[in-house]
């Protein structure tokens, strides 16, 4: 039977990303994503929940979100859930869900306080790392065309994520 592990989520930005470096050199950035949701009740109302999400990306992934995002700024993420499991002190254990981000999208073009922020908008980042490493990246183009392999593929209805 074929598995499928995907999750796409758009939302905004708890906090400034945090980058840091695997003993083998690697960036890693941890962001927090709050993805709101607004319905209406039976009796009219609007009503609103947020759900928060912690993800993680690799590579030039990571050096690009550390770089461009910062808390409050919305992005659409694609990636796939990963279960980390572990032992606190006192021995009992403990797991976390998270998202490790694949692919990613800024959302907006509002510009920040670093003005070289605004040639970075419509970037598109694309890891391809397999475990929890990063086997290779594509650095993104301007105006979100890739680049590497997935360079001279004209973008086609299915790679449009809505």
């Amino acid at each position: 039977m074929p598995n499928l592990n995907r999750v796409m989520l758009m939302g905004n930005l708890t906090r400034d990303p945090e980058l840091r470096y695997l003993p083998s050199n690697i960036p890693v950035v941890s962001i927090g994503l709050a993805v709101n949701r607004r319905w209406r009740n039976q009796q009219g109302e609007q009503q609103e929940e947020t759900t928060f999400v912690d993800c993680e990306g690799f590579g030039r992934t990571a050096e690009l979100i550390n770089q461009y995002l910062k808390k409050g700024r919305p992005v659409f993420i694609d990636g796939r859930l990963k279960l980390d499991q572990w032992q606190d002190k006192e021995g009992h254990n403990r797991s976390k869900l998270k998202v490790v981000i694949e692919n990613f999208q800024f959302i907006d073009s509002r510009s920040s306080d670093d003005s070289s922020a605004s040639s970075a908008e419509g970037y598109q980042g694309r890891s391809q790392s397999q475990g929890g490493g990063a086997a290779g990246t594509a650095a993104p183009r301007p105006g979100g065309a890739p680049v590497g392999n997935d360079a001279h593929r004209p973008v086609a209805e299915d790679d449009i994520p809505f």
